[in-house]
């Protein structure tokens, strides 16, 4: 799509690349490193900018990996505030957390020449969620086991667990199959 010749004032663009390791034993899993690249336009404190962009990614970090909606049979939200599920904390940081900001990309349309960069950043968490995904191959490969799996959002230690396929996993067979839809 054409900025320029668009009715928005502008768009955001972001990219990330993240790197895990899984424990296919427990399911669960540790960023290693997270290198992201954001377009915000001028920046006017990249301190801030960058500051801004840390948060959302733990922020859609804990969103694809985490913050599951578990119901009552009833139909009564149980996961309703961070008490009843984990948010990521300060373990749960990349172990290396880069973040660059594109240079020359002025936003003509704006204040300074500047991009809104709260939001747009949350959707980079997406990388880890793939990053465990890709992980779960590699493990599923290295006992004969090829070829796409389902995996849902958010991939909690359990969905992970379960995706790995071994020996006591396949004692769920009903969760397992459903798992390589």
């Amino acid at each position: 799509m054409d900025p320029d010749s668009s009715d928005a004032l502008y768009f955001s663009y972001g990219a990330a690349c993240t790197e895990v390791v899984v424990d296919c034993l427990t399911g669960q899993h540790q960023v290693l490193r997270s290198d992201i690249l954001m377009d915000v336009g001028t920046s006017l404190n990249p301190a801030i900018d960058i500051g801004q962009i840390e948060g959302s990614f733990i922020q859609g970090y804990g969103l694809y990996t985490r913050e599951e909606l578990t119901y009552s049979p009833e139909g009564y939200l149980y996961t309703q505030s961070p008490q009843s599920y984990r948010l990521p904390g300060v373990a749960d940081i990349p172990a290396e957390f880069n973040v660059s900001l594109l240079k020359g990309s002025a936003n003509k349309k704006a204040v300074y020449s500047s991009k809104a960069i709260g939001e747009p950043a949350l959707l980079l968490g997406v990388s880890v969620f793939f990053a465990i995904k890709e992980a779960i191959y590699s493990a599923r490969a290295d006992v004969g086991i090829r070829g796409p799996f389902r995996l849902d959002s958010p991939a909690t230690a359990d969905r992970v667990r379960l995706s790995c396929v071994d020996q006591f996993t396949k004692q769920f067979v009903s969760i397992t199959s459903a798992s390589e839809d």
